[in-house]
């Protein structure tokens, strides 16, 4: 293996002198750090970041801690991420809490040990305080979701926003059965779906009929689950809500199966826009969420931070807002029932 007195005898100057420059030490002159970074790729020079760890330099990785990257939002947010660190050099290493805050802590302390530059998380419902400690001596952002103990940096989408847009479309539409599916109340995201989708029956007659069913917001299993219980009540809703990607996943496959007609039957509206939403059915009618942009917008400020070395950043939030996107699956109450219009029309005359 090439070391750096290779290179240093190479050149004729002394170890500090190449190791200063591959460092991009200010007392090394432009020309000499050109000449030392040409003879280390000429001889194929692997930096040792074992040793530069051992030294105390942080290392060129940056930690992305989600829950469960088969959720398409996660593996979306790596992916734009990836690309955007790669542009300043640096690498992004990938950990799977799967919502399990001991877990998330065993991450935090292997990405802590090797001195990561930073660690952006998407933090469980209740970090361990070892996990608080450790992220508030790390530079560190949050992501999607938020929690009060892991400091004032983070970027998010508007969920409140996206279940009430979701929600008051059905309203508006003379659904007065809704029922909304999505994640418990222990983590913030699903807190802020659940008082969207409240705030948008607030004050209609769809408020004393509306249903719920919370549970796992990453389990395709809980909205198939759910969709059945729904279904098989005697007074059954005409519309759903969705709260999670996966939750609209196992919906939209339980529809399939049980053979559910869609508008007729059921007007659906999901959450997130994936490729297979705008095939599935009479296209899914559904909240797009801004998840690549958010995910480029984190990484390129996170870049911004750790370039700054500000040991003492001011608190910083970005929210962005969703969209909602109507397809085929959402129909009026009087286009559902051709009595209804008829004497709704009779009505008009009169």
């Amino acid at each position: 293996m090439v070391t750096i007195k290779d290179i240093a005898a190479r050149l004729e100057v002394s170890a500090s002198t190449v190791g200063r420059a591959l460092a991009d030490d200010p007392r090394i002159s432009s020309a000499m750090k050109q000449k030392v970074l040409e003879i280390a790729n000429e001889m194929g020079y692997v930096a040792n970041r074992a040793a530069r760890m051992m030294r105390g330099v942080s290392s060129n990785l940056v930690g992305l801690v989600v829950p469960d990257i088969r959720n398409s939002f996660y593996s979306t947010i790596a992916h734009a991420l990836s690309k955007c660190l790669e542009s300043a050099d640096l690498q992004l290493t990938l950990s799977e809490s799967d919502d399990d805050r001991l877990v998330e802590l065993r991450h935090i302390r292997e990405l802590t040990s090797v001195n990561v530059a930073g660690i952006i998380i998407v933090p469980t419902a209740r970090p361990h305080p070892e996990s608080v400690r450790l992220l508030r001596m790390t530079p560190c952002i949050q992501l999607l979701r938020r929690h009060a103990s892991l400091g004032d940096h983070w970027f998010g989408i508007d969920d409140t926003q996206a279940l009430f847009q979701a929600t008051r479309h059905l309203v508006e539409l003379g659904h007065q059965r809704i029922a909304y599916i999505g994640g418990t109340t222990d983590l913030p995201t699903g807190a802020a779906r659940l008082q969207g989708f409240h705030n948008a029956l607030a004050g209609s007659k769809a408020a004393t009929h509306s249903r719920e069913e919370l549970g796992v917001p990453s389990s395709t299993d809980f909205g198939r689950d759910a969709i059945r219980r729904l279904l098989a009540l005697r007074s059954p809703p005409t519309a759903v809500v969705l709260g999670s990607v996966q939750n609209t996943q196992g919906v939209l496959e339980e529809l399939l199966a049980s053979g559910v007609r869609v508008p007729e039957q059921l007007s659906i509206v999901g959450f997130g826009d994936e490729l297979g939403f705008r095939w599935w059915g009479p296209g899914l009618t559904t909240m797009s969420l801004p998840v690549s942009e958010l995910a480029t917008a984190c990484g390129l400020w996170f870049i911004h931070q750790l370039k700054q070395k500000s040991a003492n950043a001011a608190p910083y939030s970005s929210v962005s807002p969703p969209t909602l996107v109507v397809r085929g699956s959402t129909r009026g109450m009087e286009a559902a029932n051709p009595n209804r219009a008829e004497a709704r029309l009779r009505q008009l005359a009169d």
